[in-house]
């Protein structure tokens, strides 16, 4: 083993393995199988790259696109126990992450201090907004009712790992007619990065400044326009830190999915490298970003190491 660890690494349950067939329809027969082993395949690719731990969690996505509360909320735990079943049998080797129902901010909090306190979770992964008792409801986390959530969050000193998601269907005129849009090709990021800006716009961290956000695929593009949000956002947020200065203290990014050196550099350069953990988001593989962490003498690797070992990073 070379000590590295690696986050953004989902499975599936049976219930929820549907959801990624859109995403890999055309490598499902080697893709499906994959997604709900632990024990055998993962462990040998993992071995193959040279990576340690895998932080795992639920693919996408599952548990937020469930509108009914109560079916949410048992999915939900079904998978949570899933995973921890499956981290019993080599927990040198995997950690997890917890699933939760946003649908019910009151039952997400008591789960993922379940999971954390009861289950040794290092934390929690969510797939975007939520479908709240209808399949059109989009709601998203930077809304009074999910504040209660958020302090417990911040008490149990645990990450909160914010997933892409597509937005729903006939929500974002531009993408009508363009489906090569949607994914990773560009919705998941646009999505996630304006959810991340309205938790910053809301004030969250302000009340809670322990609160710690993780954005996969570097930092979803902020850090490429984070000079030009910093000086308009800035002004209008009327708050005691900056853009920057929120994004810099509250904010993890992953290199899941995005490797090209230019990029990497800008996020670093935006963000400083103590605030960048390793991620792949598809098959174990070694990559030129692992290669250029491991030659930094910075904390690229301690973050994760410390989420995976010790809990949340400082």
């Amino acid at each position: 083993m070379q000590g590295k660890i690696t986050l953004e690494d989902h499975f599936a349950t049976k219930t929820t393995l549907g959801d990624s067939h859109i995403f890999g329809a055309h490598v499902w027969s080697e893709l499906g199988p994959r997604l709900l082993d632990f024990q055998d395949q993962r462990l040998r690719f993992m071995d193959a790259a040279g990576i340690e731990i895998m932080i795992a969690s639920l693919n996408a996505p599952a548990i937020q696109a469930i509108p009914d509360i109560k079916r949410a909320t048992e999915v939900t735990r079904e998978a949570n126990d899933v995973l921890a079943r499956e981290i019993a049998k080599r927990p040198d080797r995997f950690v997890g992450v917890a699933a939760l129902a946003m649908q019910d901010p009151d039952n997400a909090a008591a789960e993922l201090e379940r999971c954390v306190k009861d289950l040794g979770f290092r934390g929690a992964l969510v797939n975007g907004f939520s479908q709240v008792g209808s399949p059109d409801t989009t709601v998203y986390y930077d809304l009074p009712q999910y504040r209660t959530f958020w302090r417990v969050v911040e008490r149990l000193d645990v990450p909160f790992y914010l997933h892409p998601r597509n937005p729903l269907p006939g929500s974002v005129r531009g993408y009508e007619g363009h489906d090569w849009l949607l994914g990773p090709n560009w919705a998941f990021h646009a999505e996630t990065a304006v959810h991340a800006l309205r938790l910053i716009g809301s004030g969250l961290f302000d009340e809670l400044p322990r609160l710690q956000i993780i954005l996969g695929h570097l930092g979803e593009a902020l850090p490429f326009l984070l000079p030009r949000i910093d000086r308009y956002v800035s002004r209008q947020m009327k708050a005691p830190r900056t853009f920057a200065e929120t994004l810099r203290r509250n904010f993890y990014f992953t290199t899941s999915g995005a490797f090209p050196h230019s990029a990497l550099q800008c996020t670093i350069e935006a963000i400083g490298i103590e605030r960048l953990m390793f991620a792949v988001d598809r098959k174990p593989q070694r990559t030129a970003v692992m290669a250029y962490l491991s030659r930094q003498r910075g904390r690229a690797g301690t973050e994760a190491r410390s989420l995976a070992l010790d809990g949340a990073a400082p």
